[in-house]
């Protein structure tokens, strides 16, 4: 779900940047000290698990984990998932340098949304938490290849094709996803459930 330098018109390149620079800012000044720790871990996490490429015609499909990173984050998932872009892109030349801000919004929103309609349901009991985060995750790859078909649609007639399949590509990631998802929650929900029932979606200062 990388995009490439060279895709994308040099004006929505620049647009982007600057909103993923503002979301950058506004995740790094909402991110305690105490949080960095987890923010590393789950930046690992997504660093590994989106490293997997699955080659399908002109795109390719992989892990995203913007529903469990917003999850387990709140409002530093932006910034941790910024970081692992960056590293992936000077690392492994995953999505180019020109595109680092519109991955930063195709991955970084969908943590925010995420994490935004989880904390509705903290209070939940455990069933309902565990499918909600599995919805949740599910919906934030939806999500995700939504911004994507919007963006490749803004180059032009030759990438609207890729568009559409990038959206059916990443169907079965939405299910394995939420699969995932539930399947972590649950472990975190037997071993350490005050991870879920702090929410980490919060702003004030400390």
């Amino acid at each position: 779900m990388h995009i490439s330098d060279g895709v994308l018109p040099t004006q929505v390149a620049l647009t982007c940047f600057a909103l993923s620079a503002g979301c950058v800012a506004v995740s790094l000044k909402k991110t305690h000290s105490e949080d960095l720790p987890k923010v590393a871990v789950m930046t690992s996490a997504f660093f590994v698990a989106s490293l997997v490429h699955v080659p399908l015609g002109p795109t390719s499909v992989h892990l995203l984990l913007p529903g469990l990173v917003g999850i387990f984050l709140g409002w530093s998932s932006f910034l941790a998932i910024f970081l692992g872009l960056v590293l992936q892109c000077l690392l492994f030349q995953f999505g180019g340098l020109t595109a680092l801000g519109a991955n930063g919004l195709m991955m970084g929103l969908p943590a925010w949304l995420a994490a935004a309609v989880f904390h509705g349901f903290r209070d939940a009991s455990s069933r309902t938490r565990l499918l909600a985060g599995a919805v949740v995750s599910g919906g934030g790859v939806v999500v995700a290849a939504l911004i994507l078909a919007v963006l490749l649609a803004t180059g032009g007639e030759d990438f609207a094709g890729v568009a559409k399949l990038a959206l059916a590509a990443h169907v079965p990631v939405v299910v394995l996803e939420a699969v995932i998802t539930g399947f972590v929650l649950a472990f975190v929900d037997r071993v350490k459930p005050e991870l879920l029932g702090r929410s980490p979606w919060r702003s004030e200062a400390r």
